[in-house]
């Protein structure tokens, strides 16, 4: 198949990218110096002369916290690159997926959100998102949506990174405890990404590696798996204030893979080992 990646130079994209080429799928890569997919017209020219199968949506303003500041170049991305690709892909006959966030959803549940549970975005990022969701549908059917949650990769910066170059720093952290979720490594994600695309079982699917844990539990993990001594010392979202709200409960329930009879990602814990020896 013939397939376009945005955000391809980014963390996920470049793990969708591998995937692709392994499966020897015909990929083009489109970052941002190849195509500005805030642009209409050039997003209309690329997809147009490309023509491909499927475009992978993976492009985004992901700063949870700058949005806030900044929500209208977050809606510009998230959203309107969004429709227009979708309108583009609509003209060309292609499917497209776009991944998503556990943002959608405000954190007040107390069991997995499931696919088809009411969004209730905390702040601009969710918002930003969601409406993202929203414009792909109004002009696409052959779409899939993928959220998913605490993502980590090789190619960016993420939690992973982060603790282990505190830890090493300074021996000690602080992380918040009242925040659970269910981390993602790209690598399974992208392998899902590709083999849901594969089919023609179009729809919104909640894609993280199985597990649960809060931040803090993550952190542990992490020094644990990685050999190193470092004190993590439990806080509350209360101690810790960001610009935007955080849910504190963004478990998302994975029924619909298994479900569809499609394959799903591995324990956290597993999905944890294997990035580590990657970065390595």
């Amino acid at each position: 198949m013939k397939v376009v990646v945005t955000g391809a130079a980014g963390q996920l994209g470049q793990d969708v990218v591998r995937e692709l080429a392994k499966k020897n799928h015909d990929v083009y890569g489109a970052d941002r110096s190849q195509l500005d997919i805030t642009i209409e017209a050039d997003v209309m020219s690329y997809i147009h002369e490309v023509k491909p199968d499927v475009i992978l949506h993976c492009a985004a303003y992901t700063n949870v916290d700058a949005a806030e500041e900044n929500e209208d170049t977050a809606y510009q991305v998230n959203a309107l690159a969004t429709e227009y690709l979708a309108k583009a892909a609509n003209e060309v006959g292609a499917k497209m997926l776009y991944v998503s966030t556990d943002y959608v959803f405000d954190g007040t549940a107390t069991e997995p959100y499931e696919v088809d549970q009411a969004t209730s975005p905390l702040g601009a990022y969710g918002r930003t998102k969601l409406a993202g969701e929203q414009l792909l549908q109004k002009h696409l059917d052959k779409f899939f949506i993928v959220r998913t949650a605490w993502v980590f990769g090789v190619y960016g910066n993420n939690f992973v990174k982060t603790m282990i170059r505190l830890g090493k720093e300074r021996g000690e952290v602080g992380v918040v405890h009242d925040q659970v979720g269910s981390p993602t490594y790209t690598v399974d994600l992208a392998k899902f990404m590709v083999e849901l695309m594969e089919t023609e079982k179009y729809g919104i699917y909640h894609a993280t590696n199985s597990g649960v844990c809060s931040w803090y539990e993550f952190a542990v993990e992490i020094f644990k798996q990685a050999g190193l001594e470092v004190t993590v010392n439990p806080l509350t979202s209360e101690q810790f204030p960001r610009p935007a709200k955080r849910p504190n409960y963004s478990v998302l329930s994975k029924k619909k893979i298994e479900a569809e009879g499609l394959t799903p990602l591995r324990d956290w814990k597993e999905a944890l080992a294997a990035y580590l020896e990657e970065s390595n």
